[in-house]
Parts: C-alpha cells; sequence; structure tokens
C-alpha cells in the first residue's frame, strides 16, 4: 500500500467512515484508502498488533484512523464500539461490513457449533453493525452501507460451505436492507471479489497450483490487489455513486463458474 493513485472524492473529507475487520488484508487498503481521502477513519478488529502498526503507519498521511478493539461476533460488544465511534468521531456515513474469515473446512467434518461460528463470524454482524449504524445515519440525511461477498459461492467452492453460505446469504441481506434504508437515503451495496492476493493469501493459501487455478477461470491474467477493491468501496461510498444501491458489484476480474 502506499503507491496506489486513488482519485480524490472531496465529499469524502471528514465524513465519518467505519471499517470492520480492517486491521490486516482487504480491510487495511480500505482504511488507507478513505485516509488518504481525508475522511474520519474507524476500523475494528481483534488483531492488535497489526492494527497498531496500521495506524502508526497513516498517522503520517492524514489524521491517524482510530482503532477500535472489537470481537464482532459479540454483539453487544460491537454495538458499544459503534456507539464509542459516534461518540468520538461523529455519526457513521460510511460502514463497511468486511470482518470475515474464509477458514477452509469439508462439509463432513462440520459441527453444530462450528456452524453457528461461521454465521457469527462471517453474516451476523452485517445486519447487527447496519442495524446500529441505522438511526444516526438516517438523522444526518443518508449514507452508504458495503457489505462484502464473495465469488466463492458463485464458483460453487466446496471445500468452506460454512463461509459460502454466509456470503450468500449477504447478497439478501444487502437487498433486503436497501429496500428498508432507502426512504432515509441510506444506500446498501455488496462487494463481490475474486481472488485478492493479500499478505494472508500468499501466505496460506495460494500455491502455484490454485494461482494457476484460479488465473485460469479469470478473463484478466492480472492479480487483483486490495487496493483495486478500495477504488470501489470509494466510488459507492461517495456522492458519485448516490443512485447506486441493491447492487452486486463484482471486483473479479471475469471470473468463471
Amino acid at each position: 500500500m502506499g503507491t496506489f493513485n486513488y482519485p480524490h472524492y472531496p465529499d469524502l473529507k471528514d465524513r465519518t467512515v467505519l471499517i470492520t475487520g480492517g486491521g490486516s488484508g482487504i480491510g487495511a487498503a480500505f482504511v488507507e484508502a478513505f485516509v488518504r481521502q481525508e475522511s474520519k477513519v474507524a476500523f475494528f478488529d481483534i488483531q492488535e498488533e497489526n492494527s497498531l502498526e496500521l495506524v502508526r503507519k497513516l498517522a503520517t498521511v492524514n489524521q491517524e484512523p482510530l482503532f477500535v478493539k472489537c470481537d464482532v461476533t459479540d454483539i453487544n460488544v460491537l454495538k458499544k464500539a459503534v456507539t464509542e465511534v459516534e461518540n468520538k468521531l461523529g455519526t457513521v456515513r460510511v460502514l463497511i461490513n468486511n470482518a470475515a474469515s474464509d477458514e477452509r473446512h469439508e462439509p463432513e467434518d462440520v459441527t453444530p457449533e462450528y456452524w453457528e461460528q461461521r454465521l457469527r463470524l462471517n453474516l451476523s454482524h452485517h445486519f447487527f453493525a447496519a442495524q446500529a449504524v441505522k438511526p444516526s445515519m438516517a438523522k444526518a440525511g443518508g449514507g452508504a452501507i458495503i457489505n462484502m461477498g464473495s465469488c466463492s459461492w458463485h464458483m460453487a467452492m466446496e471445500f468452506m460451505p460454512g463461509y459460502t453460505s454466509s456470503k450468500a446469504a449477504i447478497e439478501g441481506l444487502t437487498q433486503s436492507l436497501a429496500r428498508a434504508y432507502g426512504k432515509d437515503r441510506i444506500r446498501v451495496n455488496c462487494i463481490i471479489p475474486g481472488q485478492v492476493w493479500t499478505s494472508r493469501q500468499m501466505k496460506e493459501i495460494m500455491t502455484p497450483e490454485y494461482e494457476k487455478f484460479m488465473t485460469e477461470k479469470q478473463c484478466l491474467p492480472d492479480r487483483i490487489l486490495p487496493e483495486d477493491i478500495a477504488q470501489l468501496a470509494l466510488f459507492l461510498a461517495s456522492d458519485a455513486g448516490r443512485m447506486c444501491t441493491r447492487r452486486n458489484y463484482f471486483m473479479d476480474a471475469g471470473i468463471g463458474a
């Protein structure tokens, strides 16, 4: 990060932006992108070391982001953390529901407890974070909620059903909230990334064989970077995307099933 050329959206200056799972990967790219727009950025994460390092790095760019250590699977803790952000930075006008875990698991190994854990980690907080920011966002005249989907279930990937089921449900949630919140000029959209080259993916998942498998499915041969996803989030969060809602936006280099 740090060398990507982001377009400038003047309306995002001083706008309060909240990002879940912002300490690393795509989330960290979101944090940096909005900091560079001079937004007032807060992010939640459980990875304290990575998060504090990101804050130190970005403190030299513009106003440093606010890191709140938060386990988004604990809904009461999540709601309190949202209130803390509103008290410190003002009404959240942009919410990016990004926190997730694509831990691999075989269908036959899944227990009821593990299944519920996957839903809490990958789905439930999307709804409750949106529910928490909605009243103030509506009172302020509207805003943008961006949910993070995944190409994995569109590709019928078989090795993480708890994750793919959650990500499919997020697209349904996006539809419902867009209709429910639209009267308050709150736009709700879903970004669906392809195979994004985060440091974790490169370290743990992207073997040469898996890279070949994914690249061959893309129409474009280049790697999708976290900063590419952040570009789309900036547009959807800004007034440039003021009439965009209830839609899925793919950033996947044209992956086919």
